[in-house]
């Protein structure tokens, strides 16, 4: 079904969806180099899985705006263009190795004549490496200024849009407007991708949809995404009605990196309570498992470019204008902000502050200077007028409360500076401030710090000592991306004047060795995560997040931007009917073995009884005289027994084999695992505190062991008890003979040495020991107990104890990796199978039987 958002949008996955009923029709999935394996396992000369070609690696940065600044050239017409030496985009090139090409994809900051742009694509993809996305002005202005700044910007920085005075509603028209640039820069990228070797880096919240658009065009790119803003809450996210195109949009990517880790977090608890995906941290690593596929979540923030600030800092107009500002307000306290126009800077607040600290402390009135330098707003609109003027008017309430002629509080410096008059007030502020209510990184304080270090040029030209301590002092909200790096920064919420007040007031009377020290701890971690180590960081990832993209097979699904990759490994495929069925009919010792949950019985049912329809198709099964069927579950033998009463020659396997019947008349034989009840009295009462501190969940107590059971409490938080649960219980129960196991919503304390794919090979021995080896082994399962079952399946079939190789069928339910062979869809899917083969067994009974009275009548 299409996306209800995706409705004629483009034909989005029309050419790529496809059915999995019919797997023998399915072309194969290629990209540039490599071929995979046909679908149904017929296999060719040319088969392989990794790439056949070796071509030099490229990076594809692709971006709201291309790193360059544009000129035209009244007099002859001509567009003239230069790197932007300040673009962070621009500057993480460094982070590559020399033989690594650049192409750069994105929009020019300049109006270019629709006769003009064929010209100019031309001449800045050859001289710059540049593919600009030209976009018809209507569509860039719903596209940015219209979803990007009217509906994501508001709501990544946490504000929502309550009141039409205070923020526009959801429009559904700008939403298309952003799925057509999207799309728009999807083919630009294409246009420049020469292989499957290159990667491409998708940066911020413009693009977010690029990597489904990518996807589909070429299933096996290499595709990195980094959020350069916050990441909401799932509270607030959620409330973005496209919020799932958006994040499985993202999920396309191979590689999606964040700021900070509550960034991240935000976005990995989106994807569970909105997707049910699970995620865990592997080495280190957290990835997120999605079709087969492992998209890592990387946690870096990113750094300054060191040469070019001390570049800057080296230059004659940068050393003469930091002696005129030090001479400008000799013998003060120079405070400093900079800081963009926007609501959510926090400008306003940080003027209250001050005027809050000179209201307090009259010794301070005259010796205090905060120059507030205000960039240009990067968006238009009431909101961002209405704190231009209010911070406008508290600047100017301030100088007329504790100004005199010769002296003002408030520099309010609002119009364009040069960077290097920027840089100089970072090298003469004794204190910076960074007061902003929300912001995704914010590299202000790292410049500040690196510019205070200086350089040898820089120190000579204010008479310092080559090699003597500087210092710097730092405030910072606690709501920027970086201030967990800062940790001898003054951390304040900069919602409260009498926080930013304190912190003012005690970096004012920092000794000169503790400004040092501070100063010291911010230089190290700075100089050494710079953009250059971020940049490369990522790259290196991503690498390693595509690694196993040649030893996998994959195929497109869904429609829109519904539209993903399943991953899956070259020998795992669907089982379909006619597959199977062929191998039923032909084998005379079958075993078939069945997990329940999830298997034939629906996790998401609220009836946990059988229905008539999978009782009969049981009974069916087990009438047939050369079948052996199980039940191997990990449920406890009442309930087992009473729903299954019906079903007399159904052998059944409870406690996940500890208990064993063959058949409704037979008596229940036990493990040869003793059961030592005395770790239940240690056990029993931890999971019993988790169970009434965790809403939702439930104890289980069987006969040999006890399950804690969370699929009913709050996807993160029972998630999150599971984990601390199994640490407890790991460690209470160090000494004693049991397990403890964490499954899909439970966490099992069992005896050692019960498991599924023990019970397994006993039921195999047993046939094989009494003549009966199976030459059919059928075992569908779902969860994490029964991959116990398809590995040792695979390993007695693999052995040598049958005289001839059995057909074996290990079929896990859901795509995703598993060490079963087969999957299939969901438990719909399951009892559709086994209605297929029990239809043959039923009639093949009925034509024996019919045989027989024809014989008897002849006789």
């Amino acid at each position: 079904m299409l996306s209800k958002s995706c409705a004629n949008l483009f034909e989005l996955g029309s050419d790529n969806a496809m059915e999995f009923d019919t797997i023998k029709s399915l072309s194969r999935v290629m990209t540039t180099v490599g071929i995979i394996n046909n679908i149904d396992g017929a296999s060719t000369n040319e088969d392989s899985c990794s790439p056949i070609l070796s071509i030099q690696s490229r990076r594809i940065i692709v971006a709201n705006f291309l790193p360059l600044n544009s000129v035209k050239d009244q007099k002859t017409g001509r567009w003239c263009f230069a790197w932007d030496d300040d673009s962070l985009l621009f500057q993480l090139k460094d982070g590559f190795s020399s033989d690594t090409e650049v192409i750069y994809v994105g929009n020019l900051k300049a109006d270019v004549d629709i006769s003009e742009q064929e010209e100019v694509a031309q001449k800045l993809l050859a001289e710059f490496r540049c593919m600009p996305t030209f976009l018809p002005p209507d569509l860039f202005k719903r596209y940015y200024h219209g979803f990007c700044k009217q509906q994501l910007w508001p709501l990544f920085h946490y504000m929502l849009p309550i009141c039409l005075h205070k923020g526009d509603l959801f429009d559904r028209s700008l939403f298309q407007a952003y799925i057509s640039v999207n799309k728009k820069f999807a083919d630009k990228v294409l246009e420049v991708m020469n292989s499957d070797n290159d990667s491409v880096w998708i940066h911020d919240y413009h693009l977010m949809l690029l990597p489904t658009f990518l996807r589909k065009r070429l299933n096996r790119a290499k595709i990195g995404f980094f959020l350069h803003s916050p990441f909401p809450s799932s509270e607030l996210y959620r409330t973005l009605p496209v919020r799932e195109e958006i994040l499985k949009a993202l999920l396309n990517a191979d590689l999606i990196g964040f700021q900070t880790y509550d960034y991240a977090r935000h976005f990995l608890s989106c994807c569970s309570r909105m997707l049910g995906l699970n995620y865990e941290s592997k080495r280190g690593y957290i990835g997120l498992e999605y079709y087969g596929r492992t998209v890592n979540i990387k946690i870096l923030s990113v750094g300054v470019h060191i040469g070019r600030l001390h570049s800057l800092l080296n230059q004659p107009e940068t050393i003469s204008k930091v002696q005129e500002i030090e001479e400008k307000f000799k013998g003060k306290k120079l405070l400093l902000g900079v800081d963009d126009m926007d609501i959510f800077k926090g400008i306003s607040l940080k003027l209250l502050a001050l005027e809050l600290l000179l209201e307090r402390s009259p010794s301070l009135r005259g010796n205090v200077v905060l120059v507030q330098i205000v960039n240009p707003a990067r968006s238009t609109g009431k909101d961002v007028k209405e704190a231009n003027e209010e911070a406008k008017s508290i600047a100017k309430r301030i100088n007329n409360s504790y100004g005199t002629s010769d002296y003002e509080p408030v520099v309010l410096i609002d119009q364009p500076i040069p960077l290097h008059e920027k840089i100089a007030f970072y090298v003469a502020a004794e204190c910076c401030i960074v007061n902003a209510v929300r912001d995704g990184m914010n590299l202000v304080s790292y410049e500040y710090v690196v510019c205070r270090q200086g350089t040898e040029i820089m120190d000579m030209s204010r008479h310092i000592s080559i090699g003597s301590s500087h210092a710097s002092t730092l405030i910072v909200s606690e709501f920027v991306g970086c201030s967990p790096s800062l940790s001898g920064a003054f951390r304040v919420n900069p919602w409260s004047t009498e926080d930013v007040c304190d912190a003012l007031y005690q970096s004012l009377k920092l000794e000169d060795s503790e400004k040092q020290l501070r100063h010291e701890k911010h230089y190290r971690y700075v100089s050494s995560h710079h953009v250059s180590y971020w940049a490369s960081s990522f790259s290196q990832d991503l690498e390693r997040a595509c690694k196993d993209h040649y030893s996998r097979r994959c195929w497109a699904l869904g429609f829109g931007l519904n539209f993903r990759v399943l991953f899956l490994s070259p020998n795992f495929r669907k089982l379909t009917l006619s597959h199977i069925l062929s191998a039923y009919k032909n084998t005379c010792r079958r075993a078939i073995f069945l997990d329940y949950d999830g298997t034939i019985m629906s996790e998401t049912s609220v009836n946990k009884t059988p229905s008539a329809e999978t009782l009969s198709i049981l009974n069916s099964l087990c009438s047939d005289p050369n079948n052996t069927v199980f039940l191997v579950s990990g449920r406890g033998r009442e309930s087992l027994g009473d729903w299954f009463s019906s079903c007399e020659n159904l052998g059944i396997a409870a406690e996940h084999g500890y208990f064993i019947r063959w058949r409704k008349d037979a008596e229940w034989e036990s493990s040869s695992v003793p059961v030592v009840l005395d770790w239940f009295k240690i056990a029993e009462p931890v999971i019993q505190l988790y169970t009434e501190t965790t809403d939702g969940s439930n104890v289980e107590l069987k006969e040999s062991a006890i399950v804690w059971h969370h699929q009913y409490a709050d996807p993160d938080f029972g998630s999150c008890q599971a984990k601390e649960l199994l640490d407890h219980l790991e460690s209470v129960l160090a000494n004693e003979p049991v397990v403890v196991k964490r499954g899909q919503h439970i966490v099992e304390v069992k005896p050692q040495g019960v498991s599924k794919g023990v019970v397994v090979e006993k039921l195999i021995g047993t046939l094989t020991k009494s003549g009966k080896p199976p030459d059919f082994v059928l075992c569908i399962g779902d969860d994490r107990s029964d991959e116990d079952m398809f590995e040792s399946i695979n390993s007695t079939a693999s052995s040598n104890q049958f005289p001839s190789v059995p057909e074996v069928f290990a079929c896990t339910v859901g795509q995703k990796p598993s060490k079963a062979k087969y999957y299939v869809e969901d438990c719909s899917e399951v009892i559709r199978l086994l209605h297929g083969i029990s239809s043959f067994s039923t009639q093949n009974h009925r034509d024996k039987q019919h045989s027989q009275v024809s014989f008897e009548k002849l006789c």
